[in-house]
């Protein structure tokens, strides 16, 4: 919200246990969405509501905009997990998506994306760090070292695809 300064809290309006936190670059994230359909079951009866979510596009930009902003272990890992497991063919379908939808803006928000690939420069930097942490507590079986190295590279490519 612009009226809102950035890491304030949200309320909505009928609505006393969901809120949100005002992030710096989110504005690109409701521009970029689809409507998507869940079900829930609470006690015995289901429910189907329909939700608007970004697209990896949308996601990508809010999320290096909030990294650079809040410096986050949550906001590399999901930038680096996104750029590798996504539905659009890993960092290639993710860059093509960002630049078909995000062209115009990307000039604007190149300071972000400098900060992100020098976040992400080599194994040892916070983004490849925060990225192998993660995945370990949820894949122990697999290698450290390799999981920083496709960090590494998934970010400078993206980077480079989007900035060549």
């Amino acid at each position: 919200m612009d009226d809102q300064p950035a890491e304030s809290t949200i309320s909505f309006d009928n609505c006393t246990n969901l809120g949100a936190v005002n992030l710096r670059g989110t504005g690109v994230a409701v521009q970029d969405y689809s409507r998507k359909t869940i079900k829930s079951k609470i006690g015995e009866n289901w429910y189907e509501v329909e939700i608007n979510v970004t697209s990896v596009g949308g996601f990508l930009l809010a999320k290096a905009a909030a990294a650079q902003s809040r410096r986050k272990t949550k906001d590399w890992y999901d930038i680096a997990f996104v750029l590798l497991h996504n539905d659009f063919g890993g960092v290639e379908g993710a860059s093509e998506t960002v630049l078909k939808r995000f062209q115009d803006k990307l000039a604007s928000m190149k300071i972000v994306f400098d900060d992100l690939v020098g976040n992400f420069e080599n194994p040892e930097c916070q983004g490849p760090r925060a990225y192998a942490e993660q995945m370990l507590m949820d894949h122990p079986e697999e290698d450290q070292a390799t999981l920083k190295a496709d960090a590494v590279l998934a970010v400078k490519k993206f980077y480079s695809t989007l900035y060549p």
